[in-house]
């Protein structure tokens, strides 16, 4: 059993900053890639960033140089840090991994999503 669990968000204003953090927990082998997604009202989910077990990153194309995401593999967590954030970057952030266990294959897994509110 893995569990993924997601704090951090809350409400700031524009050009705020924010911190997020997953951590997993559980049986855990093996961990591949780690990400975060966002969606909001009416919108489908979609990528926000994600970091591979060796480091390497990709963004999605509305936050690249305003969100860092970064893990520590010691603590099998990943954070968001969110800079000069917008109003549009309101919606839910969910935690995504892909992982091994000490009895089941790589497989995804989400954690309960954490909200994000960028308003004045």
């Amino acid at each position: 059993q893995v569990q993924l669990v997601e704090s951090g968000g809350g409400l700031v204003q524009p050009g705020g900053s924010l911190r997020l953090s997953c951590a997993a927990s559980g049986s855990i082998f093996s961990m591949n890639f780690m990400a975060w997604y966002r969606q909001a009202p009416g919108n489908e989910r979609e990528l926000v960033a994600r970091v591979t077990s060796g480091g390497s990153t990709n963004y999605g194309d509305s936050v690249k140089g305003r969100f860092t995401i970064s893990r520590d593999n010691a603590k099998n967590t990943v954070y968001l840090q969110m800079n000069s954030l917008k109003p549009e970057d309101t919606a839910v952030y969910y935690c995504n991994a892909l992982i091994r266990t000490t009895t089941q294959p790589f497989r995804n897994y989400w954690g309960q999503g954490t909200q994000v509110t960028v308003a004045s």
